[in-house]
């Protein structure tokens, strides 16, 4: 994958992970740096998402939504 490749070249320690409750509330790309947890929502639009509180309430607030709009801040 390629934010595998990003993170090894940029010598990034990172585990990447998919989120979902049993409810079906998801969240499409998570990094673990170290103890803390990176949380991102990833649209078409600049359709507005809301952090779960289930996510919050385990996580902290390390959210970001990802658009077409700031996406090449996040990938690059």
């Amino acid at each position: 994958m390629v934010e595998h490749k990003y993170l090894s070249y940029n010598q990034k320690n990172a585990n990447c992970y998919f989120w979902r409750t049993y409810s079906g509330t998801e969240i499409d790309y998570v990094e673990e740096i170290g103890a803390d947890f990176f949380a991102y929502e990833i649209k078409f639009n600049k359709a507005k998402a809301r952090m779960p509180a289930s996510w919050s309430d385990e996580y902290g607030s390390n959210f970001q939504v990802i658009n077409k709009g700031n996406y090449l801040e996040f990938i690059l």
